[in-house]
Parts: C-alpha cells; sequence; structure tokens
C-alpha cells in the first residue's frame, strides 16, 4: 500500500503543469550557476596569472636586491568558491609584503565591480536558499489542504487506508520526485565544470557532493515545512500565506535582525579607531626615529671591500627599524587581538540567533565546504604574515640585511670623500624570490567546521516531519 501510495504521488506530481515549470524554472537556474561559476573561475585564474606575471615584471631591470622595496602576493583563486562565493568577493586578495611591517590587504572583487555587490551572483547558495526552497513551498503547500478541498482526500480516506500510511507515502513520493529531478539538474551542472576546463581534485568533488546534499536537506526543510503548515489548514491559501511569512522571516529578516542584536550586544573596535591609534604611535617612532638619525656619528661608518655601501650606517638604519617595527608589531598585535576576540564573540553571537533560520545553516555550511566562509580572510592574513618572515630571511641572505623600514643606504660609495655610481652588475633574477604558498583548510576541518549546521538540518527535517505526522493523524479528512 505504502509503495502504491508513493508511485501515484510521484505520478501526479510529475504530470502536472505546475511542476513542469517549477522544475523547468529551477533546472535552467542551477545548470546557469554552474556555467557562471566556471566561466568566473577560469576569469579568476587568468587574473590571478597574470598579476604574478605583473609582479615578476615590476622587478625587471633591477641590478642590485638592496633596491626590492618587496613583493606582492595574490589569494588564489578556489574553483568552489566560484559555485558558492560567501565572502571570496568582499575580502582583499592583493597584499604588498616587505621584510618588516603591518600588511595591508587590498583588493576586492566588489572593490573593482561595485555592481555585483548590489545584486550578487547566481551561486548555489542562492538557488538552494531562495529558489529551491521556494519550489518546495509551491509544490507543498496545498498538498494536504488543497487535498481536501478537491475532495480527494475523503475518497482516499473511503478506503482503509492508515493516516500514518498516507501521509508517509506522500512527503515520501513527493520528497523522491523532487530531490531527483533537481539531483539531474546539479549533475548536469557539474559535468560542466570539467568540460569547460575546470579541474577539481578527489576533495573538491566530494566537497561539491557533500553541498549539493546540504542543499538538499534545506529543501527537505521547506518541503517538510509545509507539509506541516498544510496539515494545520484547511484552505491551501492560508497554508500558502503562512509559508509565504515564514519564508520572508528565514530568507530575509531573521538573519539580519541578529547581526543588528549581536552589534548592540558585543562593541567591536571600528577599523578606524585602530588605525588612528597605529598612526599616532607611527608618528612618534618618526619621531624618534628622526632624532636618532640626527644624532648618528658617521665616523663610525665604514666603507665595505667593494666600496659601495656604508656597513656601519646600514647596520644603526637596520636597528632602529628593527625596534620600530618590534613595537609597532606589538601595539597591532595587541589591538588586533582585541577585535578579533570581540569580533569572534559577536560573530558567534550573531551567528547563534540567525540559526533560527534555516537559510543561516545552509549558508554556513555550504561557505564552510567551498572555503569561502569568514575563516577564509584570516587564513589569508595568517599566511601573508607567515610569508613575511621567510620573505625577511630571504632578503637578509641577499643583502646582510632586513630591508624593510623607514630608510636604508643602496648605492653609494665613498671613495676619497667623493660619492661616484657603482659598476652597473647584471640584473637579479625575480624567480629567486620565495613563492607564496596559500592552502586553504583540509576537508576534515570544513566536515567539522559545518557539521553542526548539516546537523541542524537534518534535525529540523525530523522534527517538521514529525510535526505534519502528528497534525494529519488529528487532521478532518471531511
Amino acid at each position: 500500500m505504502l509503495k502504491t501510495i508513493i508511485e501515484k504521488e510521484i505520478r501526479d506530481l510529475i504530470g502536472s503543469t505546475k511542476f513542469v515549470f517549477t522544475f523547468g524554472v529551477c533546472a535552467i537556474l542551477i545548470i546557469l550557476a554552474f556555467y557562471i561559476g566556471a566561466t568566473r573561475h577560469k576569469l579568476y585564474q587568468n587574473q590571478y596569472e597574470a598579476s604574478l606575471s605583473e609582479n615578476l615584471r615590476a622587478v625587471e631591470g633591477i641590478t642590485d636586491w638592496n633596491e626590492l622595496e618587496g613583493t606582492k602576493i595574490f589569494l588564489p583563486p578556489q574553483p568552489l568558491a566560484a559555485l558558492v562565493s560567501g565572502v571570496s568577493n568582499d575580502i582583499g586578495r592583493t597584499a604588498s609584503v616587505e621584510g618588516r611591517g603591518e600588511i595591508i590587504i587590498e583588493d576586492s572583487r566588489y572593490n573593482e565591480d561595485p555592481v555585483f555587490a548590489i545584486f550578487r551572483f547566481i551561486d548555489l547558495d542562492f538557488i538552494f536558499k531562495v529558489i529551491l526552497s521556494l519550489f518546495a513551498m509551491l509544490l507543498g503547500f496545498d498538498s494536504v489542504s488543497g487535498e481536501k478541498e478537491r475532495g480527494t482526500l475523503r475518497l482516499s480516506f473511503a478506503n482503509a487506508l492508515p493516516r500514518h500510511i498516507y501521509i508517509i507515502g506522500k512527503l515520501t513520493g513527493t520528497f523522491l520526485a523532487l530531490t531527483i529531478s533537481i539531483t539531474v539538474a546539479m549533475a548536469i551542472g557539474a559535468l560542466l565544470l570539467p568540460l569547460m576546463g575546470i579541474k577539481l581534485s578527489g576533495d573538491e568533488w566530494l566537497r561539491l557532493f557533500i553541498i549539493i546534499i546540504t542543499g538538499l536537506l534545506y529543501f527537505g526543510v521547506f518541503l517538510t515545512m509545509s507539509f506541516l503548515v498544510s496539515s494545520l489548514t484547511h484552505r491551501s491559501a492560508n497554508s500558502f500565506l503562512i509559508l509565504l511569512v515564514v519564508w520572508v522571516l528565514c530568507i530575509h529578516i531573521v538573519p539580519r535582525i541578529s547581526v543588528l542584536l549581536a552589534a548592540r550586544s558585543v562593541d567591536v573596535p571600528s577599523v578606524d579607531e585602530i588605525a588612528y591609534q597605529k598612526s599616532t604611535l607611527a608618528g612618534q617612532l618618526f619621531n624618534e626615529f628622526d632624532d636618532a638619525m640626527r644624532s648618528y656619528d658617521f665616523s663610525n661608518a665604514t666603507v665595505n671591500e667593494d666600496g659601495d655601501i656604508i656597513d656601519g650606517f646600514n647596520e644603526y638604519v637596520d636597528s632602529l627599524n628593527e625596534i620600530r617595527d618590534t613595537k609597532m608589531k606589538t601595539l597591532a598585535s595587541r589591538l588586533e587581538e582585541d577585535r578579533f576576540n570581540r569580533q569572534r564573540v559577536q560573530e558567534k553571537l550573531a551567528f547563534n540567533l540567525a540559526r533560527f533560520s534555516p537559510a543561516t545553516s545552509l549558508s554556513l555550511a555550504l561557505s564552510y565546504l567551498a572555503g569561502s566562509s569568514l575563516g577564509l580572510k584570516n587564513d589569508f592574513r595568517d599566511a601573508a604574515n607567515s610569508y613575511q618572515s621567510k620573505f625577511a630571511d630571504f632578503m637578509t641572505e641577499k643583502t646582510g640585511m632586513n630591508t624593510g623600514g623607514f630608510m636604508r643606504i643602496r648605492k653609494t660609495v665613498s671613495v676619497d670623500g667623493e660619492a661616484q655610481e657603482a659598476e652597473q652588475p647584471e640584473s637579479i633574477d625575480p624567480r629567486e624570490i620565495p613563492e607564496f604558498d596559500f592552502r586553504s583548510a583540509g576537508l576534515a576541518q570544513s566536515i567539522q567546521s559545518s557539521i553542526t549546521d548539516i546537523g541542524l538540518l537534518f534535525i529540523l527535517n525530523f522534527l517538521f516531519f514529525a510535526g505534519a505526522f502528528i497534525a494529519f493523524a488529528r487532521y478532518d479528512v471531511r
């Protein structure tokens, strides 16, 4: 009997005009999301490679490592971030690195194309969160109340049909018909990736599979919710109105209110406040540096064996820069740590409040799995700081000192009290500069970060299904 109900529900649903229209629109948007994502990733990859080439070209012609001001590093594009944008387009992706000093990360994609900051891209997060949730509601809002209005519900129970068999069969048939259809569209979209030259590793294919499963869980939440509301009402119009209000609350209201409440509850120092304190200290240190330079005794300076650098003065400048850098790093570390800790508390509060909406759980889980969560910004900054130490060691090996700082002597000669130009040596090889290696969070870490939100979606599916089951057990089928 259960099998018969499931098969009937699948046939009735697939044969309906409503399903054909809504699924057609959803399928087109799903495939379009994969196509746009693949196109964007190829564009970002070309831009990334061009930036690397330009960074090397910028140092062509330099004949002395002392003349190298620094280098630039770039956040490499992640294939799945093109499918689930998260914050990948909001954060900076370029950083200028010297041997010492604070690293400033700039050049977000939305800074270059601000129009996309308003309208955003079509990605899988948008498809699941907005389109497929509406798809589930449109095909589930009249699952029970609509049957009653049409009189088919009374006709079904004219036979000896247990209520639990009916509701389980109806929900299972609807879920299978819809999820299989969505999975087919997702599979077609996924096949576009290799066809368009997007190479995914085994881990990335597994991440994409978990992303789709998570999206289907979210889809199931709205489908079971639709069955629950339909089992609590006797008119499909009332059911649709209630679901529409709930949908607006989940998608638009709850996440925004949660962020506002968290911002009011936890005070986080602004970037401008921190920048002001840093600039104040930087001004004081500059004055100290200037005074120390004025008081330097040039009688201690010596000319090296090549006769082209004032060694004693460079060592003195290097020591001053080291003192300045230590003081700046101490202040910056304290300010950033305080801001980071407060921000983490604020974010945690905002996320916990926003998780009353399944849309938040979906977005967080997908961004963790795609490597485009809020942690991407911190991972890039940590990698940049680690690279700075590596770059400083490289420059020290090449020049005998850490060249980052306020000033240094590059190419001067002191012979019989007259300055002369040194002989022009061969140009440096920029390929010797250490490469920046960025590694995103591993698969195990991504799953661990997303498991809470995936679990919440699973629990909501169970609760709404149980609610629909109980509500239908008491439903007046007459």
